[in-house]
């Protein structure tokens, strides 16, 4: 039977703020017709009720609901010795979750080997952590190139006597250079765009890197660690957008689900050899990554070249529930990647873990 909506007030001042509400999120493109009708025909039943109340994100912290803000992580948090004796190599160490996690091991007592082709960044990086006290070398290079991966794992046996840990970080949102700013108009044929409208510049730049970057990484990794017999841990950064879908950019979507893929079959293939793979997941991180991806989005839509469903879900149950709708910080998301490498994580492998705030659990 069809639901009677014949006495529905499009007049209440409930169903008016449920469905300008409705539209500015674009959640009307997620529900179905009855199911945007029986919304409003509940609105309009609580609007004219003893004491309305309408489920908007203005009024959900009020009354039973206090807003409690989670502490980030302490950049300056470490575990002592953690991994003394060891060698970690990290790509896209320049910046972001890569830097974080590279100077945070390095304080654990890991010599680090940081892979970037941003020289200027990754140079900061390095320097930090030796300023520190550490060991750390820096490698310039692109993980699309054979020879530089291959070049980062032998750098490190001959610097550090073998690799035992690694990070696979590097990452980029589309084709242009992620060390220079967004060129939105000048370079559009690198940038997003739903899939009849993307070029294959764009498409095979961020395959190349996200998805062949890590393959070619992971290649270099394993031999070493195979050829050394002693097993090892490496984590692979995945993103949402490798275990569901994000409207507007197929490239990204496309090469995260192949991290996934190769993280899930390298874990299938070398836990013989003592080798655990797993993968991080994470939603809005602040990085200056996603600040290209916002400055990104804001242009796209100035002139109306998003994705109608770019928008469909903005933040995670986390970052909805603070009070700054802050995003995760690196050294959280480092925090997770480095217990998954260390001897605490003995028993996990083959993992797709959704360090996303809560993003994938709506």
């Amino acid at each position: 039977m069809e639901p009677d909506f014949s006495d529905l007030d499009v007049e209440c001042p409930g169903v008016q703020e449920v469905l300008a509400h409705l539209l500015n999120r674009r959640q009307f493109l997620a529900l179905g017709v009855g199911s945007c009708l029986a919304t409003l025909a509940l609105s309009s039943y609580h609007a004219n009720a003893a004491s309305p109340q309408i489920a908007t994100s203005a009024n959900l912290p009020q009354g039973n609901s206090p807003m409690i803000d989670i502490t980030p992580t302490d950049p300056n948090y470490f575990i002592p010795n953690r991994f003394d004796g060891k060698t970690l190599l990290i790509t896209g160490a320049a910046t972001g979750i890569g830097a974080a996690t590279a100077i945070r091991a390095a304080r654990e007592g890991a010599k680090v080997i940081g892979l970037d082709r941003k020289v200027k960044e990754l140079t900061e990086t390095i320097s930090q952590i030796q300023a520190e006290g550490h060991a750390a070398t820096a490698i310039v290079g692109n993980v699309v190139e054979t020879a530089v991966c291959d070049r980062a794992v032998a750098e490190a046996v001959q610097l550090y006597s073998g690799l035992d840990l690694a990070l696979n970080a590097a990452g980029v949102m589309d084709a242009g250079d992620p060390g220079q700013p967004l060129n939105f108009q000048g370079q559009r044929n690198l940038l997003p765009k739903s899939i009849h409208e993307a070029t294959d510049e764009y498409w095979d730049a961020v395959l190349a890197t996200n998805t062949t970057g890590v393959f070619k990484s992971m290649r270099a990794e394993l031999r070493q660690m195979v050829k050394q017999g002693k097993g090892g841990a490496i984590v692979n950064i995945g993103s949402i957008a490798g275990l569901t879908g994000l409207g507007g950019n197929p490239a990204y979507v496309a090469s995260k689900h192949g991290v996934t893929g190769l993280t899930r079959q390298a874990a299938l293939d070398y836990a013989p050899y003592g080798i655990r793979v797993n993968s991080v997941n994470m939603a809005a991180t602040a990085t200056p990554m996603t600040d290209r991806a916002f400055e990104f989005m804001k242009e796209a839509q100035k002139e109306g070249a998003n994705s109608p469903t770019a928008s469909l879900k903005t933040q995670s149950l986390l970052m909805a529930s603070d009070s700054q709708k802050r995003m995760a910080t690196v050294w959280e998301q480092g925090a997770i990647i480095l217990f998954l490498l260390s001897a605490d994580a003995a028993n996990l492998t083959g993992g797709t873990y959704a360090t996303d705030g809560g993003w994938t659990a709506y």
